[in-house]
């Protein structure tokens, strides 16, 4: 197997501040904006039945910068077989040399669109494997149908594709085992975060995988996603900017729950609202697939029913949302903590936020 590459020479040690949005037909347009007030990262969603195709919407982007380095944030591998996921991302490379980034990940969203669970984390590994060789330009062993086959780019030399470029992979992984696989295999790790103290306690556990992994923590590459909302002096966690921003974060929180069980018992104010959520989530038709609604709006906006149940505890909880000195306070708390980059994800048709999240991190 391949190593993972280390193209991190170029990449300062210092705090990295990135975007992440929807793939659309003008999403480009804002990654432009971010690299002109100095964004290091664009992270483009995978989820088919959200979103536009993120390998569109990352070309479109290469073409219209220089600088900005362009991610899958993330790449699911039941959703594209690695041979193809591994031509696009080389053929990005030939757009944007040196500045694409491949994020890969189990599925939270993307699966659950369609009804499907995660994939297991060896099929994750097997699909690091098969990409990680294909760009390496080595003849790989990939299995489909049934069997097992030797595969290659066929004519990299005539230029159609760069696969010399180095293009580094992070993992999402969100438990114990994913985050040893992270460490294993992966360039970097991402962190969707809920609630800034568990990212903190997270980032900690992952540096103790890349340890016993036999890496240096210090070698950790992380990157911590989260939406937010930056709030004025006397202006409330649950106001109408903070609800359109930073709200559908909180409730992806209750998509989950719906789906997954949690683990123990939840504190009661919680408990009552997740038991009011499954109330009109039990109403969803068609009953053998309550997800076509479920994740409908998932990290882009609220349903009518869901306003009620997003309040101002939890948005400021679960969410990166304050004022600009709380936020400066939690930015300096996550890049202590070992943190390489904060990405802020922007909800459609609320992208000029961008504008303010440049002036916090910055200014001053």
């Amino acid at each position: 197997m391949t190593d993972p590459v280390g193209p991190w020479e170029a990449l300062n040690q210092q705090m990295e501040y990135g975007i992440a949005l929807s793939a659309g037909a003008d999403a480009w347009k804002w990654v432009q904006r971010a690299e002109a007030l100095g964004f290091s990262h664009a992270w483009f969603y995978d989820t088919q039945m959200l979103c536009a195709d993120p390998f569109v919407a990352m070309a479109a982007a290469a073409v219209q910068t220089s600088r900005i380095r362009l991610g899958t944030g993330v790449l699911i591998p039941s959703n594209r077989i690695a041979p193809v996921a591994a031509n696009a991302l080389a053929s990005l490379s030939r757009l944007a040399p040196g500045r694409i980034v491949c994020g890969i990940g189990t599925g939270f969203t993307a699966r659950r669109t369609m009804g499907l669970t995660a994939v297991k984390l060896a099929e994750l590994r097997e699909y690091v494997r098969v990409l990680r060789g294909l760009l390496a330009g080595e003849v790989v062993e990939w299995s489909a149908e049934g069997r097992s086959r030797k595969v290659r780019f066929l004519n990299p030399e005539l230029g159609l594709i760069d696969i010399e470029s180095p293009i580094p992979i992070y993992l999402g992984a969100m438990g114990p085992k994913a985050r040893a696989l992270a460490a294993e295999v992966g360039d970097g790790w991402i962190n969707f975060a809920l609630a800034h103290p568990a990212a903190l306690a997270d980032l900690h556990t992952t540096q103790e995988a890349w340890q016993a992994a036999g890496r240096e923590p210090s070698d950790c590459h992380s990157a911590v996603f989260a939406l937010g909302c930056i709030l004025e002096e006397g202006e409330p966690c649950d106001g109408a900017r903070a609800r359109a921003q930073a709200g559908p974060l909180v409730a992806t929180a209750f998509h989950n729950l719906m789906e997954t069980p949690f683990p123990g018992p939840l504190p009661p104010e919680l408990d009552a609202l997740v038991s009011r959520y499954r109330e009109f989530y039990e109403r969803y038709e068609p009953a053998d697939a309550r997800y076509l609604k479920l994740h409908r709006g998932h990290l882009m906006f609220l349903r009518p029913e869901e306003e009620p149940l997003i309040s101002a505890e939890l948005i400021r909880n679960l969410t990166f949302t304050g004022t600009e000195a709380e936020l400066r306070q939690r930015l300096r708390e996550v890049e202590d903590a070992g943190y390489r980059q904060w990405v802020i994800q922007l909800v459609p048709g609320h992208e000029q936020a961008i504008e303010d999240w440049a002036r916090l991190f910055f200014s001053g």
